[in-house]
């Protein structure tokens, strides 16, 4: 088995994740993160290919045509550190507040073992850049040296406040939503503050338009095939002044589905809320950080089953309502997620002053160890 680690291991990955705790860095500015990671994947004997879809790192262990590939993140999030751990960001404005610090630590750890005991299969860690945006996976599948990682499955965890620490949430079927984000600028003409009525104020169209988007939601379980959540997420109305009249505004809005066929009727639903409250302003939208839905298959749910047998599980937080760009994946090859519990009392996703558990870096790992050996065994497709 390879899911032994030593307390050598764990220590080296615990440094490792303080390290990139303490430089963080954006979606597709992960040069300095990528070069740290190459150089620790190769020193452990990995073959490394490096400049995947940007700044992605593959660390390849192993022989095989039918390689299992186990993928985490580089990017951290554009939001001021308020936490004071001893590894607090050194970066003004930018912070590992999601966990991907901790989720390149569980693969060093998956690393120091595979290099210790050669697995009898391929194993493909993929280090992917800019997944807080959406970003990462499509440029990775874009990139031609991909298909030659000779990756035949993929699986992936993300680490999960709320849940009880170490708790796993896996099942078949749909594990996170689709969402897109849409930038609204409405354009009317500016004018004197003592004559407003010279001018085009976006204003009554703004002022109708953030409790209409938000108004497409339905107040259902997240699995339900007819959920849907709309979240405004930022308005502006003209400048900072007393004097002028508004001429400009801009609205975003975040839309949410369970599947991606549903969230085509949702942005004509939102396109045509817009449009109508207009009337004769100017009109442009934009989307951005379109993620497509994630949905477990069953062949790797399977895998992973084997994997987490005997530890404790959660239906708590599935499907999530927070997308991954991992689902793209599932488009060329079967992959699952799972989820993994960082403690009921722990600060959540995003907050200021969270902090990946250290404690999780050996359970990660052991899930991933056990499941690189039943591929091995017994589930690893025939050529």
């Amino acid at each position: 088995m390879f899911d032994t680690l030593t307390e050598a291991d764990l220590t080296a990955s615990r440094a490792l994740r303080h390290t990139l705790h303490r430089a963080p860095e954006l979606s597709g500015q992960e040069g300095t993160t990528a070069k740290l990671i190459a150089a620790r994947m190769r020193a452990l004997g990995a073959e490394v290919v490096t400049g995947l879809g940007g700044t992605g790192v593959a660390a390849i262990f192993g022989d095989g045509a039918d390689g299992l590939m186990i993928r985490c993140e580089l990017d951290a999030l554009p939001i001021e550190e308020t936490g004071t751990p001893d590894w607090q960001s050194q970066v003004p404005g930018v912070a590992h507040l999601c966990g991907h610090d901790g989720h390149m630590a569980i693969l060093d750890a998956v690393a120091q073992r595979l290099a210790q005991a050669a697995p009898k299969t391929r194993v493909i860690l993929l280090f992917q850049p800019a997944e807080e945006t959406g970003a990462g996976a499509a440029a990775v599948l874009a990139d031609p040296r991909f298909a030659a990682l000779g990756a035949r499955m993929a699986i992936s965890l993300h680490n999960m406040p709320g849940l009880p620490l170490g708790a796993v949430g896996l099942r078949a079927g749909p594990m996170n939503c689709a969402s897109r984000g849409l930038k609204i600028t409405l354009t009317g003409r500016t004018a004197h503050a003592s004559a407003p009525e010279t001018g085009l104020s976006p204003g009554t169209a703004l002022a109708a338009l953030i409790p209409a988007l938000s108004q497409l939601s339905r107040d259902v379980p997240t699995e339900d095939p007819t959920f849907r959540l709309a979240t405004v997420t930022h308005a502006r109305l003209g400048e900072p002044t007393f004097g002028v009249a508004p001429g400009t505004a801009e609205l975003r809005v975040t839309l949410r589905s369970l599947l991606d066929d549903q969230m085509a009727a949702l942005e004509a639903e939102a396109r045509a809320l817009i449009a109508d409250a207009a009337g004769p302003l100017s009109v442009g939208i934009t989307v951005h950080e379109a993620f497509g839905h994630c949905v477990n298959h069953p062949e790797a749910v399977a895998l992973l089953e084997h994997s987490v047998a005997g530890m404790a599980r959660t239906e708590q937080g599935l499907p999530m309502r927070a997308s991954e760009d991992f689902g793209r994946y599932g488009a060329v090859l079967p992959s699952a997620m799972f989820l993994l519990g960082s403690g009921e009392s722990c600060l959540p996703l995003h907050a200021p002053d969270y902090d990946f558990p250290d404690q999780l870096i050996a359970v990660g790992a052991q899930i991933f160890l056990r499941a690189v050996d039943q591929w091995a065994r017994d589930l690893r497709p025939q050529a």
